[in-house]
């Protein structure tokens, strides 16, 4: 079985579902409120967990009852506690999610615990990262531990994926030690300063990303697929078409499953198609990683 890393955030998602969002002074009734398991570093290892892979998950709980449901979780889905850290000071982090009855969220994250992932708690997890074929992380951890990750991974010459998500801008330093960089359009916009929003706007954004020495883009479109940018592939790969019920956890959905197909030795352009399929079926559900398809969901809604 093939060995990832994944270093990132964990939150508990309060999720409220409404007709729409109001706007500013309005006061508007929902239909429903849940909490659920996220952020993006917990999505992503979950995925990773379910589709196949043997996970490695670094992420940092408060002291409370949020981070204790969220051990709790984790150990059920198969993912060692080992590098489950708590801090006794700040809390655990908290996604508040509206999802309009469309499918589409806005979410507010309070970083919490995920703020206060370190370099020496990288380094104390170093063993076992480097018993891994790929590292994956996102932006709801400091920065400079992100640039720690990059540095130790390219010393090793293992891959390192970063899913710029939320996204900020990054330093050359930081992108030229990146494998492959999976922003969505509004981060590839952001980065790059490139309107991404057909194939050619997506092309000239992944040669952005080239010049800055990324070796591979892939920009996830939502319904229209995600483009791919490798030496041997610049394409969209199309999305499944299917009907929307949330979008929470789509990105993170697709990063998880993009890093398994990678894992196991399928091409970037064979992931992607991976990934659109395993995220197709999470947009179908509620919930963040209560929507993550199994390994098996997956092969068989690709077959």
């Amino acid at each position: 079985m093939s060995k990832i890393t994944v270093i990132g955030s964990t939150n508990m998602d309060l999720v409220v579902t409404v007709p729409r969002c109001p706007v500013a002074g309005e006061t508007i009734f929902g239909s429903s409120f849940v909490t659920n398991p996220g952020g993006k570093g917990a999505n992503q290892a979950v995925a990773v967990a379910r589709i196949g892979s043997e996970v490695t998950f670094i992420t940092k709980l408060g002291k409370d009852g949020f981070g204790e449901q969220m051990r709790q979780h984790f150990m059920h889905e198969g993912i060692s506690p080992k590098h489950i850290l708590t801090d006794a000071e700040a809390p655990t982090g908290t996604a508040l999610i509206t999802v309009e009855e469309q499918g589409e969220n806005r979410i507010i994250v309070i970083s919490g615990a995920n703020a206060r992932l370190t370099e020496e708690d990288i380094e104390k997890a170093a063993e076992d990262i480097a018993e891994s074929d790929f590292v994956l992380t996102q932006l709801e951890i400091p920065l400079q531990t992100v640039e720690y990750i990059a540095e130790k991974t390219t010393a090793r010459q293992q891959r390192l994926i970063l899913n710029p998500a939320p996204a900020r801008p990054l330093p050359d330093s930081l992108l030229e030690k990146i494998f492959l960089i999976t922003p969505n359009e509004t981060e590839a916009e952001l980065l790059t300063g490139i309107r991404v929003c057909d194939e050619e706007s997506a092309l000239q954004a992944a040669l952005w990303f080239r010049k800055k020495g990324v070796q591979q883009t892939v920009i996830t479109m939502g319904s229209q697929g995600a483009f791919v940018f490798t030496d041997d592939f610049q394409g969209m790969i199309p999305a499944f078409k299917v009907q929307a019920v949330d979008t929470t956890a789509a990105g993170d959905v697709f990063n998880g499953a993009l890093t398994v197909a990678l894992a196991e030795g399928k091409s970037t352009v064979d992931a992607a198609r991976f990934g659109c399929a395993a995220s197709a079926l999470a947009v179908t559900r509620p919930g963040a990683q209560n929507s993550i398809p199994t390994r098996t969901e997956t092969d068989v809604f690709l077959s």
